[in-house]
């Protein structure tokens, strides 16, 4: 039997429950959980926000652990091998997309916590493709919201071709932007934090930012001209978008990893005239979070966490909800 802690209904607190996992698939791996990070996509799943919770829910998607037992097929694991798992827990691994290596993007994904238990628990299963080896150099303690925030943020990078030499900003100095500020100072670019409060500025300095823009101030935006090769979008808000695209460099992009709420609106002649994109992305493949794992190793690149016991969840909840964080949360198993 696994132990865990489940949602029994939309917006319920989590309350300890035990399930009985049945036979280990040989394709899979069974991770004994040590940390388990705690992402607002808990929130949303936990209150059914996106409309395909499934109850009892067990959260959890950023794991670090031990490997307690692999499939008969599972041969790159081993026993007592600290491994992390993120958002993803399963591809079809026969769609285009899958043979292609965007096994991020297969239309039959299995998502950790979605139809299935996840890592706010003892022990808890993947297939062995989304279950990744963990760098000897990487803190296990504040390493499980890599495999959620900040693969997010490092896909784009890579997706995006983003270069050394380019211009980027980041929307949103919180969960998902203060590891952005980080990635693409170590990538090399001139990094511009766009942040609400001036509060931030010396942190979101310290985190990598060579510039710090308060978009509240007056003709904050205007002021910038065409400025930037990429903007990163990793606030859930819905802003003046146009004032945004207007600081595009020709062939500048738009690109959100937050989810606004509301529909991106924006005059199409500058995205014409000027070349312009506006995308998204989600969590990166394996092989795209295999580099980012090895790039934050050698640049010692980790997220700003606090930490909470696994039996304290729904104070942790309490305290994301809240909107207290700084930056991540990780729960910490056995306390």
């Amino acid at each position: 039997m696994i132990t865990a802690h489940a949602a029994k209904q939309a917006k319920a607190k989590l309350e300890p429950f035990q399930y009985d996992p049945g036979k280990l698939d040989d394709d899979e791996v069974e991770i004994k959980v040590e940390y388990c990070g705690l992402c607002h996509s808990d929130i949303s799943m936990i209150d059914n926000e996106w409309g395909m919770s499934k109850y009892p829910l067990v959260p959890g998607h950023e794991v670090i652990g031990t490997v307690a037992a692999a499939g008969a097929h599972v041969k790159h694991l081993k026993a007592g091998q600290r491994v992390g798992l993120g958002w993803y827990s399963h591809s079809d691994m026969h769609c285009d997309q899958c043979m292609a290596g965007d096994l991020n993007l297969c239309p039959n994904a299995e998502a950790t916590i979605v139809g299935r238990y996840g890592g706010f628990a003892d022990n808890v299963r993947a297939h062995q493709e989304w279950v990744f080896p963990m760098p000897q150099n990487l803190d296990p303690k504040t390493s499980g919201p890599m495999f959620c925030g900040g693969i997010t943020v490092f896909n784009p990078i890579v997706q995006n071709d983003i270069k050394p030499t380019d211009h980027v900003a980041v929307v949103g100095i919180g969960g998902l932007g203060h590891l952005a500020l980080q990635f693409l100072n170590a990538w090399g670019c001139e990094v511009t934090a766009f942040t609400t409060s001036d509060n931030k500025k010396a942190e979101a300095q310290k985190l990598g930012a060579h510039n710090v823009v308060n978009t509240r101030a007056k003709d904050a935006l205007s002021n910038l001209g065409k400025r930037f090769d990429m903007i990163l979008v990793a606030a859930n808000a819905d802003l003046d978008w146009k004032s945004y695209i207007d600081t595009l460099r020709p062939r500048g992009r738009l690109h959100f990893v937050g989810v606004a709420p509301s529909p991106v609106c924006t005059p199409v002649f500058p995205l014409i005239s000027g070349q312009l994109a506006i995308s998204g992305s989600p969590l990166g493949s394996p092989a795209t979070t295999t580099k980012m794992l090895e790039f934050a190793a050698r640049h010692k690149i980790a997220p700003v966490t606090e930490f909470f016991p696994m039996t304290k969840v729904n104070d942790a909840l309490d305290h994301l909800r809240a909107g207290k964080a700084r930056y991540r949360i990780v729960l910490e198993a056995g306390k």
